[in-house]
């Protein structure tokens, strides 16, 4: 199945007809995404907000969660996962961003083009291009598609990359091939076809608003028939 701009449109149409159009993003602190950014890796939404929300209670500036042992912070954030990982990466990239700004402070990020923008995100310690799209999207409201687990396995089976596609190369050929304006809500339905409908183990084809223009779909469907 040929892969063009006018087949992500009628996804796209599909999928905002079955799950609703995306509602405005928030308006974030740079800083504050990327670090709720790193709370939600590996782990739900719904972990990482518990997690940044102890983070803050505990802690009442970015000084403080620099200046706690690592040990302690990872148990503040111990709902989200991984905390013995994230605690000591949350802590390097605040170090880091004081040693570059001279505060706790990324609005500079702001002004600068999504190259810049990406390239800056990127160096900063344990920041991949997942992480980087989020906060561009989500912060600074640039167009961009964050890939996680569910939009590289789903536009895989859509058929928008190619088999045995990295996450990383995913960002650039879903960066090159999704429209500016279709990127974040695009990332937005994926990530919602993915949880509720094009799970991993078990895909739910019968139930898929896109289903006509999945590729992966009568094999799924035509393997379940000749059980």
């Amino acid at each position: 199945m040929t892969v063009d701009r006018r087949r992500v449109r009628a996804i796209h149409r599909r999928l905002e007809a079955r799950f609703g159009p995306l509602e405005p993003p928030r308006s974030t602190d740079p800083l504050e995404e990327l670090v709720l950014t790193v709370l939600s890796q590996h782990t739900s939404d719904a972990n990482a907000e518990r997690a940044f929300e102890s983070l803050r209670a505990a802690y009442p500036s970015w000084g403080d969660v620099v200046r706690a042992p690592s040990d302690e912070l990872a148990s503040v954030i111990r709902s989200g996962g991984l905390a013995n990982t994230k605690a000591p990466r949350i802590q390097a990239i605040l170090r880091e961003v004081r040693e570059r700004e001279g505060r706790f402070d990324c609005s500079c990020l702001r002004d600068l083009d999504d190259h810049d923008a990406r390239e800056y995100l990127s160096s900063l310690p344990g920041v991949g291009p997942k992480t980087a799209a989020v906060v561009m999207a989500f912060a600074l409201g640039r167009d961009t598609i964050p890939v996680d687990t569910h939009v590289h396995r789903v536009s895989g089976r859509l058929g928008l990359i190619p088999p045995r596609t990295s996450a990383e190369r995913a960002h650039r050929v879903l960066d090159d091939l999704v429209p500016d304006d279709l990127k974040t809500p695009l990332h937005v339905e994926l990530i919602r076809l993915g949880r509720e409908i094009c799970k991993a183990g078990r895909p739910r084809c019968e139930a898929c608003p896109v289903r006509a223009l999945c590729p992966s779909a009568p094999q799924v469907l035509g393997a379940r028939r000749r059980r």
